[in-house]
């Protein structure tokens, strides 16, 4: 058994992970602003203020495996704010002895191997361009950090989020830096199988201080 603390485990992301960790059976802490009107069972559910550091320490005091499931919306919207949020932890996992997860967007990724980014090329809608170069951002500081640091960092594919949640098929691949796609080129992974590939890599870490991908 793991202890696993999600921030935003009420989230899309976040709760998708809180719940397949939570049946693999680990010890689950889901920190947010509120608490879900629906919990799932077994997990111990916390709210707080993640900008504060005494929240994020409490937070890393309780775990084997850190996962960030935060989103550069709303009160964490904007240049280096939630930078400076994830720094904060991976600051205080470091010294800890913590593992330190953070759940990315697909906005990083290379289209080809050769590039551009996905947030780069024209078709990258606009209104998630911000978003993507924060979390890029998370990314950069991740791997020109303290190398006592043990991290992954963790890129859904381009179609992933609530309003397509798919069903859950059991199966994903996993990729690296480059953006997978299908036959058709579409890329999308379910909640439910992104969050098993999430779980996988803790209890088996393949990705250490790396980026990997999950689509199908």
């Amino acid at each position: 058994m793991v202890n696993i603390v999600v921030l935003g485990g009420t989230g899309y992301a976040g709760g998708n992970i809180v719940a397949a960790a939570a049946a693999a059976g680990h010890a689950v802490v889901s920190y947010s602003r509120t608490i879900p009107t629906v919990p799932v069972a077994g997990v111990d559910y916390r709210t707080g203020d993640v900008a504060s550091e005494a929240t994020l320490a409490a937070a890393v005091d309780d775990a084997d495996v850190v996962v960030s499931a935060l989103a550069p919306r709303g009160d964490l919207s904007g240049p280096g704010v939630l930078r400076a949020i994830e720094a904060t932890v991976a600051r205080l996992a470091a010294a800890r002895g913590v593992r330190f997860g953070v759940v990315g967007g697909a906005g990083s990724l290379l289209v080809t191997e050769d590039g551009p980014k996905l947030v780069d090329t024209a078709d990258f809608p606009e209104e998630y361009r911000e978003e993507a170069r924060e979390l890029d951002g998370v990314l950069e500081d991740l791997r020109g950090g303290a190398q006592d640091l043990d991290w992954f960092f963790v890129s859904p594919a381009a179609a992933f989020g609530g309003v397509n949640p798919g069903v859950p098929t059991g199966s994903y691949r996993i990729g690296g830096d480059v953006l997978l796609v299908d036959e058709e080129g579409s890329s999308f992974v379910s909640g439910a199988d992104f969050a098993q590939a999430v779980v996988a890599e803790i209890e088996e870490p393949v990705h250490r201080r790396s980026r990997f991908s999950v689509a199908y």
